[in-house]
């Protein structure tokens, strides 16, 4: 085999066998595969599709590439994931959340991808948090926080760093069928006994419009369940932000609100939706809504901001990081106010280009080794719906200079369309499966 008949044959639109992709993945993993092979079967991919069995083969052979994990606990091991929005920092929030009903959830998680924020980015703006650990030191802090977020070792899905990585740079993030395998190898390998999948549809999705967005769940629910998973999915608006805020500090900035018990907002009505489905997932729960109520409780009673802070510290962040996190988290050298250029509601946001707006004063990487910079973004995004006067502000921009400021908000003023009459607002949860 090689990796050039394996990307002709795709092009070709012929069918691959199980072999020919175990044989790429473990190239991606091994070295064999170059980056640009890598990106080449990408597109090769994106534009001709595996078919569900090669779909299934590729996850499979993906998860395959390196260690899988197994556990023996006292608790349910159980786990959420994010399709990609933005504004969306449900993570930071749901696994402590979980953690506190008697959970486990060892999240592995990634960067920036697309326009969407990475819930490791997110993490690494706590002043000296590290999000690689070694398996040792990754089971310890689930077993003693009941929560680890952590990128992938060098040992788990190796072959999925690698092709994640090419993705991002190479217009080949939309790929449902990469999409699931990339999402499902990690979960997968992290060896999960159930798994809740928040799949995004609306303009700041990849999945711009409900149908793409419940096949792509169904895609996902499939192939976990048929490869021992017990796993549902839940398809959430992505025509606004999530929270009121994008870039990766201010996102730990409304995460921590929210378990620090303040107003719940689209972020805690979300996260406790997701969550209760994970704790009937995990045997935790009757039903999703006796789940809900059990995680409602933990943001109130600060046991969820508990088992957060306890992640935080052994993760290398400060010890007083729930007490003081304001103090802790950077802040941008400029920030303000962008106007509303005239009377009228907010009734359309396109999501993408805020999130490339974001990406453009540094929250995210045009290139794989671009340094993000956790500090700038935007934050108080006014939600649909909300009624606005000429001068008010829409939201603020944080940048890290006056230049950065201006060119975002030209981009801004484009992404936030204000009309004469309210819209329809979407609601949050546009559909369930499993």
């Amino acid at each position: 085999m090689d990796a050039r008949a394996i990307i002709a044959r795709i092009r070709n639109g012929s069918p691959l066998e199980r072999t020919e992709l175990s044989w790429f993945a473990n190239g991606l993993a091994d070295g064999r595969v170059s980056d640009a092979q890598a990106g080449a079967f990408a597109m090769a991919v994106l534009l001709k599709g595996l078919g569900e069995a090669g779909r299934t083969d590729l996850t499979l052979a993906m998860r395959d590439s390196g260690r899988r994990l197994d556990w023996a606990l006292d608790g349910p091991v159980i786990d959420k994931h994010s399709t990609g929005g933005i504004g969306d920092c449900v993570s930071l929030v749901l696994a402590p959340a979980l953690a506190a009903c008697g959970a486990y959830v060892p999240m592995i998680s990634g960067r920036g991808l697309g326009h969407t924020g990475g819930t490791l980015d997110k993490l690494e703006s706590i002043p000296g948090l590290a999000t690689q650990l070694d398996e040792a030191a990754f089971r310890d802090l689930v077993a003693r926080a009941g929560c680890a977020i952590v990128g992938a070792s060098a040992e788990m899905v190796p072959a999925d760093r690698r092709l994640y990585a090419v993705r991002d740079v190479t217009a080949t993030v939309e790929s449902l069928d990469l999409i699931t395998a990339s999402i499902l190898s990690k979960k997968l390998a992290a060896g999960l006994e159930g798994l809740v999948l928040d799949v995004k549809t609306g303009s700041g999705a990849f999945m711009k419009c409900d149908a793409d967005a419940r096949a792509l769940a169904e895609a996902l629910v499939e192939t976990a369940n048929a490869a021992g998973c017990r796993t549902s999915a839940v398809l959430s608006d992505m025509n606004q932000p999530v929270a009121p805020a994008l870039g990766n500090a201010l996102e730990v900035a409304e995460a921590m609100r929210v378990l620090k018990g303040g107003t719940h907002g689209r972020l805690g009505a979300l996260s406790i939706d997701l969550a209760g489905e994970a704790l009937r997932l995990g045997g935790l729960a009757e039903a999703r809504e006796i789940g809900a109520h059990m995680v409602s409780k933990t943001l109130s009673d600060g046991s969820a901001a508990a088992h957060f802070g306890r992640m935080v510290a052994a993760l290398g962040g400060p010890n007083d990081f729930v007490e003081n996190w304001e103090s802790h988290l950077p802040v941008a050298d400029v920030i303000r106010d962008l106007p509303a250029p005239r009377t009228g509601h907010v009734v359309a946001m396109d999501g993408e280009a805020m999130g490339l707006a974001v990406i453009g004063l540094g929250g995210g990487r045009q290139v794989e080794t671009d340094r993000v910079n956790p500090a700038v973004g935007l934050d108080r995004v006014l939600p649909l719906g909300t009624s606005v006067a000429k001068g008010d502000p829409l939201l603020r921009v944080h940048a890290a200079s006056e230049d950065h400021a201006d060119r975002a908000a030209a981009r801004l003023e484009q992404a936030i369309v204000i009309g004469d009459a309210s819209a329809r607002i979407p609601s949050l949860i546009h559909g369930r499966l499993g």
